[in-house]
């Protein structure tokens, strides 16, 4: 089969198209055609070395082993079943819950043995892939390439609204909003949970998509003034901040909190480090979270949220698998709203 590879840390040139085996699944697995795998930024991050070489570039403590295979947001058709799997699932269209863990129920995302796929696995960057069948779950939508812009970008969302426990009626802002996490924190705090939301984007010229997204207000990280256009669109300090950038947006959001307000962080696009004077955090009372993907109930109350048209899949653009570099490069692109999507079958 196809499959495109990272063979080691650095530049584009490093993921290479190979011909390999079809997985075959083991006791407690399935074999799955993929459909559709959308990107994210963690196989770039990963590939490029930002998280750290060795032992710092997974999950595990032994940390990403070349060739790997990555890509996580999976959907695809079971067709072939291991043991103990029910030989009924075959033929079924799945979405992948994206890792595995040994942690209780509502921690496993923090387990010390938390693996990923297309990390400590390999993924969706093929015409195939094994995982196993009780991580396997029915499709929330009947296209694959609309039912797999969620998995990992909408689940880390999911789990941050949840995480900073957003109220009905709540000042919230969102930065990054044009992405993949960013445009799924504007529905889910909006349409779900049911907040008063404060898109920040580079450009405005997806304002009235974002609107129609559920964003109440669309400013511009660009402006003179953003730390004023952020309080005159909310009409005061806001509750909340849902944060995917990083250092760039970390002292706006700070100074528009409210005392009391909360911030959470699943991403740092603008900037990994960052300075923070303590003095802020405290006389604000303002408290910090940080997050990343979430459990499998909260997975499984997304794919619900979805089934019933609460999200809306949002999707910029399309690639052949075996147009991956084409499309890490493309994803870096600044002004795009919604995911990156490879289909093995082509555009």
């Amino acid at each position: 089969m196809k499959a495109m590879q990272v063979t080691g840390y650095g530049g584009i040139e490093m993921l290479e198209e190979k011909e390999v085996p079809v997985p075959e699944p083991k006791s407690g697995e399935v074999l799955i055609k993929v459909e559709a795998c959308a990107i994210n930024n963690t196989e770039i991050w990963m590939r490029e070395g930002a998280y750290g070489q060795g032992s710092q570039s997974g999950w595990r403590p032994e940390g990403v082993q070349f060739p790997r295979t990555p890509g996580s947001d999976i959907t695809g058709t079971v067709v072939k079943t291991g043991d103990r799997v029910e030989p009924s699932l075959e033929g079924e269209n799945v979405v992948l819950f994206p890792f595995t863990s040994s942690g209780e129920e509502g921690l496993e995302h923090i387990s010390e043995d938390m693996s990923f796929i297309g990390s400590e696995y390999d993924g969706g960057y093929a015409e195939y892939v094994v995982w196993p069948a009780e991580l396997c779950m029915p499709m929330p939508l009947e296209d694959f390439t609309e039912s797999a812009v969620f998995s990992v970008s909408g689940l880390t969302a999911w789990h941050m609204v949840e995480q900073i426990q957003i109220k009905p009626g709540e000042k919230v802002m969102v930065t990054g909003a044009n992405g993949g996490v960013g445009s799924l924190n504007v529905q889910i705090s909006s349409q779900v949970f049911g907040a008063e939301v404060i898109a920040v984007v580079g450009n405005l010229d997806k304002a009235e998509q974002l609107k129609e997204l559920g964003a109440s207000h669309v400013v511009s990280y660009k402006s003179d003034n953003l730390d004023k256009d952020i309080l005159e669109a909310a009409g005061g300090p806001i509750d909340a901040v849902l944060d995917v950038v990083g250092d760039a947006l970390f002292s706006t959001s700070l100074q528009v909190l409210k005392k009391g307000g909360r911030f959470c962080t699943s991403g740092s696009a603008g900037g990994q480090k960052t300075e923070l004077d303590f003095r802020t955090l405290y006389l604000k009372h303002i408290t910090m979270y940080g997050s990343v993907l979430g459990t499998r109930e909260e997975f499984k109350k997304m794919l619900k949220a979805i089934s019933e048209g609460k999200l809306k899949p949002v999707i910029e653009r399309t690639f052949p698998l075996t147009g991956a570099r084409e499309a890490q490069q493309f994803f870096k692109e600044a002004g795009k709203l919604g995911k990156i999507v490879l289909l093995p079958e082509g555009e």
